[in-house]
């Protein structure tokens, strides 16, 4: 596709150094409309800076966030030994003990040699998401 290579008429070939020249034959029109759009123009650029400052803050933010997400796993590991220290001490109230008086008539080496001197319970927690994969593996060990 070839363009014409018709000269243009002079009002059309420099239409910015034109009205910078003769600015005041501009019709009243256009030089509001000027004025708008440098106003526009000027928003658009304060719109800018203020929108760069913002996604800083909200960077900042994001770090703030995950060292604050990073303290609430703790605080949840520190209260839940609470709950572990109890569970181990309900376990081990629960057994019985011997007295005083028992551990002197029977002696310490023949407490642990007794079999009916129960343990305490062994604390085990155990994933629940391995459980199909392990039970998997199993049968397939029976099945070779």
């Amino acid at each position: 596709m070839s363009y014409s290579s018709r000269p243009l008429p002079p009002h059309l070939r420099h239409p910015s150094a034109s009205s910078v020249s003769n600015g005041s034959g501009q019709s009243p029109v256009l030089l509001a409309r000027i004025k708008e759009k440098q106003l526009e123009l000027e928003n658009l650029r304060q719109l800018r800076d203020l929108s760069a400052g913002l996604a800083g803050q909200m960077q900042i933010l994001e770090e703030k966030l995950a060292t604050l997400a990073d303290g609430t796993e703790g605080t949840a590991v520190m209260s839940n030994w609470h709950n572990v220290l109890r569970a181990i001490h309900m376990a081990s109230t629960a057994m019985p003990k011997l007295g005083v008086e028992d551990r002197a008539q029977t002696g310490d080496d023949a407490v642990k040699q007794d079999p009916a001197v129960p343990l305490p319970q062994t604390l085990v927690r155990i994933p629940t998401q391995q459980v199909p994969s392990l039970q998997q593996a199993k049968s397939a060990e029976g099945y070779d």
